[in-house]
């Protein structure tokens, strides 16, 4: 029996080349799914350009909280009008430094640009930076997608592992899986495909892994991308970017599914 495995590309709209090898890669099917980025000018475009693969790939919203231009400008969560960087997010927010209100605002206004310009509620909602664990996030998950409202499904928190990335990530999500799911979300977990992206080698073990272990209601993140000056000025996770996509638009990596005797979930698995 053929097992079936989910792979999600962040930071579609991030930058033109980042969205030119996401799109590239979902129309080969070695991506489920990709999760968008609605804060930047080019965002409207995009959406265009991924229109005609709604139904057939999963389409989500990658919650963005950190180092971007902010979309509701200045406030206490962006005082010059940009996102903070994760280490200046968290604890101000639970020490009220940061209204919860101004990151609200920001997220609805995120949401909002998705559905106004896709003409569809998101199939799933992750975070850049993982924000969507942070407890701030979770209180609007639970309010935007209310009760009895159509809910879209969530990234899930990573399993322990003795890396101290994956630790950390877990730490920001504890408890998340069970109050997300307790307020009638579906989760897609464990979350796999975190590794140090400064060592680019490192990606093809990382997804052999998922090939050979990812259970089906689990999810790969990646992040492939052409670089070009736009994510250059954007993002510091640059050459990297290429690493992925030409490891997943391989030969190889089809080649390995075969013998594994595994597909790659479509968006409406």
């Amino acid at each position: 029996m053929t097992r079936r495995i989910r792979l999600i590309a962040d930071d579609y709209g991030l930058a033109p080349g980042v969205s030119t090898a996401i799109l590239d890669l979902l129309d080969r099917g070695r991506l489920t799914g990709t999760s968008c980025m609605t804060g930047f000018p080019e965002w409207s475009e995009e959406a265009e350009r991924i229109k005609p693969l709604r139904g057939r790939v999963a389409v989500g919203l990658h919650l963005t909280l950190t180092d971007q231009p902010a979309i509701t400008g200045r406030s206490s969560l962006a005082p010059e009008g940009r996102l903070p960087p994760l280490r200046a997010l968290a604890l101000p927010v639970l020490r009220g430094h940061i209204a919860e209100r101004d990151v609200h605002a920001e997220l609805d206004a995120q949401y909002s640009r998705f559905v106004e310009a896709l003409g569809r509620r998101p199939d799933f909602v992750d975070g850049h930076q993982h924000v969507h664990f942070l407890p701030v996030v979770r209180t609007w998950l639970r309010s935007r997608f209310g009760e009895g409202s159509e809910k879209p499904a969530l990234r899930g928190a990573p399993a322990l592992a003795a890396t101290p990335k994956v630790a950390a990530i877990a730490a920001l999500a504890a408890g998340f899986n069970r109050s997300m799911q307790s307020a009638g979300f579906i989760l897609f977990e464990p979350l796999t495909g975190i590794y140090d992206w400064r060592q680019p080698e490192k990606f093809a073990s990382v997804l052999q892994a998922a090939v050979e272990a990812l259970p089906e209601h689990g999810l790969f993140m990646c992040h492939p991308g052409h670089v070009d000056a736009t994510l250059r000025a954007r993002d510091q996770m640059q050459g990297v970017r290429e690493v992925e996509f030409a490891a997943l638009a391989s030969d190889a990596f089809g080649a390995s599914l075969a013998r594994a005797g595994v597909a790659i979930m479509d968006g409406k698995g």
